[in-house]
Parts: structure tokens; sequence; C-alpha cells
């Protein structure tokens, strides 16, 4: 199953508890989340690992200079 549909089904279900109203909106709801979230965490991850290597590379140069100025 996709994760649209887990998201539409856990949506739905997470709001027919409520039981004021059909779990079709909850579905809905669902369905959109999972989506954006299919996008955000893969930038976001990207985002957080190049940010560690960048930050390594500069770790890395500071020792580097530091050793040739002594």
């Amino acid at each position: 199953m996709g994760a649209t549909t887990i998201g539409a089904l856990v949506g739905g279900a997470i709001d027919a508890m409520s039981g004021d109203d059909s779990a079709a909106d909850g579905a809905l709801y669902g369905a959109i989340t999972a989506n954006v979230l299919k996008f955000v965490l893969p930038v976001a991850i990207t985002y957080a690992v190049g940010w560690g290597v960048l930050k390594g590379l500069e770790t890395l140069g500071d020792t580097i200079s530091e050793r040739v100025k002594a």
C-alpha cells in the first residue's frame, strides 16, 4: 500500500474516533499530510547531511591550518 493510502486510512480512523461526522475529511487530511511528508522528509534529511559535511570540512580546515601555523 502506498503512503497516500495509509495516510488516508490513518487520518480517517483518527477522525472517525470523534464520532461527530464522517471520516472523509480526516482521510483527505491524512492523504495530503502523507504526500507533503514524502517531499519534506527527504529534503530535510538531505539538508541535514549536507550541513554536517560542511561543518566537518570546516573543522578539518581549521585543524589543518592550525598545524601549518605551528
